[in-house]
């Protein structure tokens, strides 16, 4: 009879080995979750990264005042009759 328990208590053990470590497991399930919800963060970021390009394209084909802006900061442009100032920050000595 106790030998009749032990083949009982390894036949168990066998038939629980794919459920916790085999690939469709609990803790492959696990590790596939945390890369889920990982994947999940990175393409809510790249969506709202598109979702500010998308913007500025749109008002690039839209309006000039984008263009404006964009050739007034990176290309130091000024329009026709402005005056520019540049202002020099110095730091005080002590």
């Amino acid at each position: 009879m106790r030998f009749l328990n032990y083949i009982f208590w390894i036949l168990i053990v066998l038939i629980q080995y794919p459920l916790w470590f085999d690939r469709g497991g609990w803790i492959n399930v696990f590790d596939l979750h945390q890369q889920y919800e990982s994947q999940k963060a990175i393409n809510l970021q790249l969506e709202k990264e598109n979702d500010a390009l998308l913007a500025e394209v749109n008002d690039l084909k839209d309006g000039t005042d984008a263009i404006e802006e964009r050739a007034r900061d990176e290309l130091g442009m000024i329009k026709k009759g402005e005056i520019f100032f540049e202002v020099i920050k110095t730091k005080k000595q002590e």
